[in-house]
C-alpha cells in the first residue's frame, strides 16, 4: 500500500510504525473473510482492510477523527483474526491501536460515553472498586430493564454472587516441599482476582504441585490493556510501569524463570510491553526482559513437563481458544494437548477463529453486536455436546456463562483438579458422565 505521510510525519515513532504496517498490506482481503463484524454486517468499513483505509487517511491528513471512522474503529474488537489470516504479516494490533489513541486525541465523544468508559477505566483495573460496584449491582437488578441499555449490558455479566477475596491475592511467597524446580511471578489481575479468584488458587496449586516456588510480587496491578484498548496511552503506560518495576525488584531479588499469566488478554499485552515502551528510555530495556519471560500458564506447564493425571479419566470438554490467546499469542494446540495428556476428551468448535464478543470492555460498549457474536458461539459449543466449556481467559468465561447453562471453567482449573486439586465449583453437582463420577469416588476413597 501507498502511503504519503510528511517527512515530519514519520519525525513521530508512532507515524513511522503506522507507515511501516501500511505499506505490507497489499489490499488482498483475505482478512474479511474471518473479521467478525464483517462476517455479521457486510460492510467493508467494518472489516479490517476497510479499518485500515480508514486510519492511514485520518492519519495522512492530520485531521480529527472523524465520527464515522470512529465508529468503525469502536466496532473493532481487536480480536487479531485478520493478522492469523493476512498473508503479508499486516500487523494490525499496532495499527488500530495507534488509531485509538489518536481517535482519543482528536474526538470528543458524547458526555454520556465519555462518562461510561471513564467510569470502566476508573473501576475495572481497581480490584476493591470493582467488588464495590459489583455488590452495589446486586441492588440494581430488578431495575435493570430501565436502565442505559450499555449499563444494563454490563450489570447482565455480572456474576449471580461474589467471592471472598482470596489469599492468593496478597504479595507472597508460595513455598513447595521438596527441591524447588523453578521460581516464577504470578500475576493475579484485576478484574479477575474479583470475579473468579479460583483461577489464581488453582495456578498457584498447580504450579507448587510441579516444585515451582510462586512469588506474587508486591505493587503490581493491571496490565493496562483495558485502559490501553480504550487510546488511554499515558494511563496504560503507568499501569505498565508499575508492573515492570514490580517484576524487575523480583528479578533482581531471587530470579524468575517466568512470569506466569492466566488470562490470555492480560498475556498478550504484556508480551507487548517491549512494542508498547520502546521509546521510554528509561523502560525499554526492562520492558523488553518483562516481555520476553511472560508465559501464559499453559505454555508454562508444557514447558516443565505436566505430572502424572490422579483421576483415571474424565468428561468430553469443549475448548473455546480466546482469541488473544490463538491470535494474539499464536498459542493454538498447547492447551488441548494438555487436557488430553491430563485425560479429558477434546473437542473442538466450529467457527473456532471467531470471537465470543467479549473483547474486554466490548460487550459492554457495543452489546448487540457482541450478543451475536456469543449467541452464535454458543450455538457452535452446544453441537459439541460436550459437558463442560474450558477457556483461557476470563472475559471469555464471563461472556459465554451470561448466555448458556453449559459450566465454563478455565482450562487451569481442569488441569488442577486432573493432578490432584479440587473439582471447580461450576461443575460440583452436575451430572458429567460416569467417568467423572469414577474419578471423583476414586479420590475420594484414596
Amino acid at each position: 500500500m501507498q502511503t504519503r505521510f510528511t517527512p515530519e510525519q514519520l519525525a513521530d515513532p508512532d507515524i513511522k510504525a503506522v507507515n511501516d504496517i501500511l505499506r505490507a498490506c497489499v489490499h488482498c482481503g483475505f482478512c474479511t473473510a474471518t473479521c467478525p463484524t464483517y462476517v455479521l454486517l457486510g460492510d467493508e468499513l467494518d472489516s479490517p482492510r476497510g479499518r485500515i483505509y480508514q486510519i492511514k487517511d485520518m492519519l495522512e491528513q492530520s485531521r480529527p477523527a472523524p465520527a464515522g471512522v470512529v465508529r468503525h474503529l469502536d466496532r473493532c474488537l481487536s480480536c487479531l483474526s485478520c493478522m492469523t489470516t493476512c498473508p503479508s504479516g499486516v500487523h494490525y494490533m499496532h495499527l488500530v491501536d495507534i488509531g485509538r489513541a489518536y481517535v482519543e486525541e482528536t474526538h470528543r465523544r458524547p458526555l454520556a460515553e465519555r462518562g461510561l468508559r471513564a467510569l470502566l477505566a476508573l473501576v475495572l483495573p481497581r480490584p476493591l472498586l470493582f467488588r464495590i460496584a459489583l455488590a452495589g449491582s446486586f441492588f440494581a437488578r430488578p431495575f435493570r430493564r430501565f436502565l442505559p441499555r450499555r449499563i444494563a449490558a454490563m450489570m447482565a455479566l455480572a456474576p449471580d454472587r461474589l467471592s471472598p477475596p482470596s489469599p492468593i491475592g496478597r504479595p507472597q511467597v508460595i513455598s513447595v516441599s521438596g527441591a524447588r524446580r523453578g521460581r516464577v511471578a504470578l500475576m493475579t489481575g484485576c478484574a479477575q482476582q474479583v470475579l473468579s479468584p479460583a483461577i489464581n488458587e488453582a495456578t498457584a496449586r498447580l504450579l507448587t504441585r510441579h516444585r515451582i516456588e510462586v512469588v506474587v510480587p508486591r505493587g503490581q496491578g493491571c496490565c493496562g490493556a483495558l485502559v490501553h484498548h480504550m487510546g488511554r496511552t499515558a494511563a496504560a503506560h503507568a499501569q505498565m510501569s508499575r508492573n515492570i518495576a514490580a517484576w524487575t525488584r523480583e528479578i533482581e531479588r531471587g530470579g524468575l524463570d517466568a512470569i506466569i499469566v492466566n488470562a490470555s488478554g492480560c498475556g498478550t499485552q504484556i508480551k507487548d510491553y517491549g512494542f508498547m515502551l520502546r521509546n521510554d528510555r528509561e523502560l525499554a530495556a526492562d520492558a523488553q526482559k518483562v516481555a520476553r519471560l511472560t508465559r501464559d500458564v499453559t505454555e508454562y506447564i508444557a514447558e516443565i513437563g505436566l505430572g502424572e493425571p490422579r483421576r483415571p479419566g474424565a468428561f468430553p470438554v469443549a475448548y473455546h481458544s480466546a482469541c488473544s490467546m490463538q491470535h494474539g499469542q499464536k498459542i493454538t494446540d498447547v492447551p488441548k494437548d494438555l487436557l488430553r495428556q491430563a485425560g479429558f476428551e477434546v473437542r473442538d468448535i466450529a467457527e473456532g477463529h471467531l470471537c465470543c464478543g467479549s473483547a474486554g470492555t466490548y460487550n459492554i460498549m457495543q452489546p448487540e453486536l457482541a450478543t451475536r457474536l456469543r449467541d452464535r458461539k454458543i450455538r457452535n459449543i452446544e453441537a459439541t455436546g460436550a459437558p463442560v466449556v474450558a477457556t483461557g481467559n476470563i472475559g471469555c468465561m464471563m461472556q459465554l456463562a451470561a448466555g448458556m447453562e453449559t459450566p465454563v471453567v478455565h482450562t487451569v482449573e481442569l488441569l488442577d483438579w486432573a493432578t490432584g486439586g479440587p473439582l471447580p465449583a461450576a461443575l460440583q453437582g452436575r451430572d458429567l458422565g460416569p467417568v467423572a463420577a469414577l474419578s471423583a469416588n476414586t479420590i475420594a476413597a484414596r
